[in-house]
């Protein structure tokens, strides 16, 4: 030992040179990264485009491995991040080591409601903000000596990014979805199957006969994005419509908890129900945790049945159902208040009990109107149906538990062999028949033309009910599901713009790529209009309406200049996120969204039957339902239009779970920033 090092005659001892101190590690730390950095050491090379380097690609095996990017928020990096993110990396030089050429990228999920919310709590521009804390985030990510290669990352407000977001929605805009191939088709092939005849229009007219407006009509009906006039949730506290996967089960909104309500607008949709087959189906393809490939499957929620028509003085009510086989005991039917044929079946000595009890209902949540402990209530409209199996006249309620956003928005009522059902009709002393007896045999369950009384499998049963049905034309099997078109719009300025225009006519129409970016105009009051949570009834108006040098905009869509207005709505915070992955693979490319051979390269099906995509695939399971399923269809609808080779975006998931800690609510239950509470 030293005399350095040697203890004082105080009693004190110097520090040993050599010691590991917390600023010697930052030191080697600092020096490695810098190491890092200017070496390339995490660069992964491509086959093609700016980013090649066939040298280095050579003949090495690849692996794609991606975290579920974060939103930059003023807070930084949170102690749940690096849980993944150290995971990965971990992962990633392992594979490194057994000579893989690995490719491991982080960006940031920066438009939407997060970071507009905290904007506008701090009242700097959401841009500025954003940026900013973007820039700190990097600079954790780096401290932490994550190796990623810095220059695939992308933020999805970069220009350069959002206008490929923008071109994928004119892709979706632009495509249609064929059931007898099962795929999505541009657009174009429709119109030429009109135009050719060998496709009927929906009133038999030739398609020369049709005037422009109405050919566009039929056209637009088709689209895989459209425009829809129907309920949407309208969240007054937010200003903006939400998604039903942003919706709680409370009723409330994800971000917020505010309150959320129905209203119908006319909105942006995306056609996701086209593919709900296929989501369900290639989830046995995909290396997923059971629990999210079940949570998948609820939320799509399909379900096998018949549909059947009841007579009516107002026209057929349809109704589906999983057991037509039960039909001769529907004793009476119940329509949602908010069916349209409603106001025609009402009798004049029930419209004001009519009246008072769709006002009430309409006040409810969904979840509190399904609520199978709440108390069966309804009013009888003073209309009858008539049963098709046996010509009974039914009664026909209105009731709160039956919703129009589900199934046909009707049921016919089975006492005998529903819990609900049962408990209307014991509430309104409604009759009940029993179909099926305590030895499993059918009873009271036939007709001139079918029987289905015996012992027979409740299968056999359903098959027998469903042809005769088909047969007489009261009827068909069917298929329906859970799952709802995509609401895609939203009343904020912090998204991307739509790449739609409006002509005199209010056709929306598509801008041409190369008008793309349709770029995010500055906007110096970017809060959208304050409203009362609880005002269900005023109508948003969202920030960039109030543009109106923006909004009026003169374009030669080939017919010459002309006046159009532009969409003010901008896309959901989830548009980014559905394609993220692609770009991270091409992020410099100015000429197409992803090379195609770079595509087929790093996520390309591995064998025959394989989906492609993502090799590891690491994030939250709160994602199950929103990211994940809306990527999917993004991804199958550009591979369907031969954009990308891989069928899926991620073919291996990984959930990390979750770190937990005390949290503080407010009085809407809603998790308050820990910074923000003070311990007493």
């Amino acid at each position: 030992m030293s005399d350095s090092t040697m203890p004082s005659q105080s009693g004190t001892s110097s520090i040993p040179p050599f010691r590991y101190s917390a600023r010697l590690a930052a030191d080697i730390e600092s020096r490695w990264q810098d190491a890092w950095d200017a070496q390339g050491t995490f660069h992964a090379p491509n086959p093609a485009g700016p980013l090649k380097d066939a040298v280095a690609v050579g003949n090495r095996p690849k692996a794609f491995i991606l975290d579920m990017f974060p939103y930059p928020s003023g807070a930084g990096l949170h102690v749940g991040h690096p849980l993944g993110y150290i995971g990965t990396d971990v992962f990633a030089r392992f594979k490194r080591m057994q000579g893989y050429n690995v490719l491991h990228a982080l960006g940031y999920d920066s438009f939407g409601l997060p970071a507009e919310q905290h904007a506008i709590t701090t009242g700097i521009h959401p841009r500025v903000n954003t940026e900013s804390n973007i820039a700190n985030m990097r600079r954790q990510l780096r401290r932490l000596g994550l190796g990623h290669d810095p220059r695939r990352s992308v933020s999805t407000t970069d220009e350069s990014f959002y206008k490929w977001t923008q071109w994928i929605f004119l892709q979706i805009h632009g495509a249609w979805y064929d059931t007898e191939t099962e795929r999505a088709r541009p657009i174009a092939d429709l119109i030429a199957a009109f135009e050719n005849g060998h496709r009927p229009t929906p009133d038999g007219r030739a398609w020369s006969a049709l005037s422009a407006g109405e050919r566009h009509d039929i056209v637009d009906d088709h689209r895989l994005a459209y425009l829809s006039n129907a309920p949407v949730n309208w969240c007054p506290g937010l200003g903006t419509i939400l998604a039903n996967e942003e919706v709680t089960a409370e009723g409330r909104s994800d971000i917020g908890n505010y309150p959320v309500f129905k209203r119908n607008m006319r909105q942006w949709t995306m056609r996701i129900t086209k593919y709900a087959d296929r989501l369900l189906d290639d989830l046995d393809r995909l290396d997923w945790p059971d629990a999210i490939k079940l949570m998948q499957r609820n939320w799509i929620g399909r379900s096998e049945g018949a549909r059947v028509r009841f007579g009516s003085t107002a026209g057929p009510i349809e109704v589906f159902t999983t057991r037509p086989d039960t039909l001769f005991g529907a004793t009476f039917m119940v329509l949602s208040p908010e069916h349209p044929l409603v106001d025609a079946l009402t009798t004049s000595e029930q419209q004001s009990a009519v009246a008072k009890y769709r006002e009430t209902a309409a006040a409810l949540q969904d979840t509190d109107r399904t609520d199978d402990s709440r108390k069966k209530t309804g009013v009888f409209i003073g209309a009858y149906a008539t049963n098709p199996v046996n010509g009974a006249q039914i009664p026909v309620w209105i009731a709160d538990y039956v919703l129009m956003g589900y199934g046909t928005g009707a049921i016919m009522a089975v006492p005998s062999g529903d819990e609900r059902d049962m408990e209307f009709a014991t509430a309104y002393n409604l009759p009940v028949i029993d179909v099926v007896n305590e030895d499993g045999e059918y009873v009271n369950s036939s007709n001139d033309s079918v029987s289905l009384n015996g012992k027979r499998t409740k299968a056999e049963a359903i098959s027998l009910m469903t042809a005769w049905l088909d047969k007489n034309d009261h009827g068909n099997s069917a298929i329906t599901y859970k799952l709802r078109d995509w609401l895609f719009s939203r009343q904020r300025y912090w998204g991307e713009p739509f790449p739609i225009v409006y002509d005199e006519n209010d056709q929306p129409i598509s801008v041409p790529a190369s008008a793309l970016p349709v770029l995010l105009p500055e906007l110096a009051d970017f809060k959208p209009q304050t409203l009362d949570p609880n005002d269900e009834t005023t109508n948003p108006i969202p920030p960039l309406a109030r543009i109106q040098d923006w909004v009026n905009v003169t374009m030669d869509l080939g017919d010459g200049p002309k006046q159009y207005r532009r969409e003010v709505n901008v896309m959901p915070q989830w548009a980014g996120s559905c394609w993220y992955e692609l770009r991270y693979l091409d992020p410099t490319n100015t000429e197409a969204f992803i090379d195609k051979d770079v595509e087929k390269y790093w996520m390309g099906p591995k064998h025959d039957g394989h989906t492609g995509g993502v090799d590891l695939y690491v994030g939250g399971v709160e994602h199950a339902v929103l990211h994940l399923l809306y990527a999917r269809f993004w991804h199958k609808v550009l591979h369907d239009l031969g954009h990308v080779s891989s069928e899926e975006p991620f073919h291996r998931l990984f959930n990390q779970g979750y770190i937990q800690a005390y949290a503080y609510r407010d009085e809407r239950g809603q998790t308050v920033p820990a910074n923000e509470v003070e311990e007493v």
